[in-house]
């Protein structure tokens, strides 16, 4: 078992929604066009009277109990490194880690006909580098490391700031916090429903 657990904590006040996140992860993991590893939606939180609007980036989670690690029946889908990665070589295409996915995080390519998804750019965090959404985020509202290191700004993070998990219910365990909102404003609900939000 490594001693690296990979998270990632998003700031929603910080975040404004410029999706440039999503455009360098298209960028740097050559998304087809119509895809998304990672997003920003447009969600409502809160309860009458004091609903508003979030901008909530949305991707895979990367939990550590993984229900898409565990109808995969090849073994594509594993754990490296606190992260979920896909094994192309091994996918057959049955697309039941898909189905299986409580944050609809994972679509099939249409051109390789593999699972796809957000891979934390392990490329690019097993070398020392942020991923590209982190590096990327203009109001850096995202922040990544090993949760395990108490010296890395997301173990600080989590060690002294309120945070939330979306869709709790589902215990998954994800790797994926949100910081800056109560948990009134109801955002850990919303991994439940965000389909019904406008994504963009």
């Amino acid at each position: 078992m490594s001693d690296t657990q990979y998270v990632m904590v998003i700031d929603l006040v910080k975040c404004i929604g410029c999706h440039a996140c999503t455009v360098a992860c298209q960028i740097e993991n050559d998304v087809p066009k119509g895809f998304r590893r990672s997003m920003v939606i447009d969600a409502e939180v809160g309860q009458f009277p004091t609903v508003h609007s979030v901008k909530l980036p949305r991707l895979c989670n990367h939990c550590a109990d993984a229900p898409c690690e565990k109808v995969c029946p090849t073994g594509a889908t594993y754990h490296l490194d606190s992260t979920i990665q896909v094994d192309e070589a091994k996918c057959i295409g049955c697309e039941k880690c898909i189905a299986a996915c409580p944050y609809k995080a994972r679509f099939m390519h249409p051109v390789s006909h593999k699972a796809s998804k957000c891979t934390f750019c392990y490329h690019r965090a097993s070398s020392g580098l942020m991923p590209a959404c982190i590096s990327t985020c203009v109001a850096q509202a995202r922040y990544f490391g090993d949760a395990r290191n108490p010296g890395s700004d997301v173990s600080r993070m989590l060690a002294t700031r309120p945070h939330q998990v979306l869709s709790p219910g589902s215990g998954t365990r994800p790797n994926v916090y949100y910081v800056g909102r109560s948990p009134e404003d109801g955002v850990a609900a919303v991994g439940d429903a965000w389909t019904h939000s406008t994504h963009k």
